[in-house]
């Protein structure tokens, strides 16, 4: 899980790195231009991570269903080897619907409007200034993105029904309790990427464009920051580390005041 957890931070990184230093250089120096080729090109990165992490996101559930529901396994199943397969698997299928993605808005013709009402390049915005033919790359979104994102829920939801099965079945109470606590962040991972990615990409045509402002710093900026809280903080060891620093640090500074 730790190995997954690097990776999930390493992504969270790489894909607030797409979109905040530019957002934070058009804020400050009023300037709030950009290339088309600069956009698609943000446009493909922030797709390649962010998808990559829902695919990411997926390995992790099969990796608790393991250590729950087999966990005399676990250590043939979840091998250093597999491990960086699904990886590598997460960053592959990131990358294929990227690039698709991205050839399609490389033949579109930019002549209207150029404005994009977002704090960087999105590919729901970008398509909005476009004079082309847009209907192959909305069907993309609605059939591609539709797809993959219902297997990929699928497969990451599905094995908490096998978890709680298991988990119902256990005698001790404070075991369950304990199994149930791990699985608690990366649910709570999972509910804020999708409901974010969902109101994002699959939002009705006529919506209001600072709802997407909104939802756009949210998704790119919000969510990577909510990650490393929401895991560190459902962890015993980092809660009694953090409250013995706290009493260190706590009196030192009164005194000192």
């Amino acid at each position: 899980m730790y190995f997954f957890l690097g990776n999930l931070a390493g992504l969270d990184f790489f894909c607030s790195s797409v979109t905040v230093p530019r957002m934070l250089f058009d804020l400050l120096t009023q300037r709030r231009k950009i290339t088309i080729t600069l956009c698609i090109t943000q446009v493909f990165f922030f797709i390649f991570f962010t998808i990559s992490e829902m695919f990411l996101l997926a390995a992790m559930s099969y990796d608790r269903f393991i250590a729950i529901c087999q966990p005399l396994h676990y250590i043939q199943v979840m091998s250093w080897k597999a491990c960086v397969k699904l990886v590598f698997c997460a960053l592959c299928l990131g990358f294929t619907y990227s690039i698709t993605h991205t050839l399609f808005l490389l033949k579109l013709t930019f002549c209207g409007s150029d404005i994009i009402e977002s704090f960087f390049c999105d590919l729901p915005q970008l398509l909005q200034i476009s004079c082309s033919d847009i209907y192959i790359n909305t069907m993309l979104i609605l059939l591609l993105g539709g797809f993959l994102g219902g297997w990929t829920l699928i497969l990451t939801f599905l094995p908490y029904v096998f978890i709680l099965k298991t988990v119902f079945t256990m005698q001790v109470k404070g075991k369950r309790s304990k199994v149930l606590s791990t699985c608690t962040s990366h649910l709570t991972v999972v509910f804020i990427f999708y409901c974010s990615a969902m109101f994002n990409y699959f939002q009705p045509s006529g919506s209001h464009f600072t709802g997407d402002k909104v939802l756009s710093v949210f998704y790119s900026v919000i969510l990577p920051l909510l990650n490393p809280p929401i895991y560190t903080m459902r962890n015993q060891d980092f809660r009694t580390t953090f409250g013995d620093v706290l009493r260190e640090v706590v009196p030192n500074s009164i005194r000192h005041h």
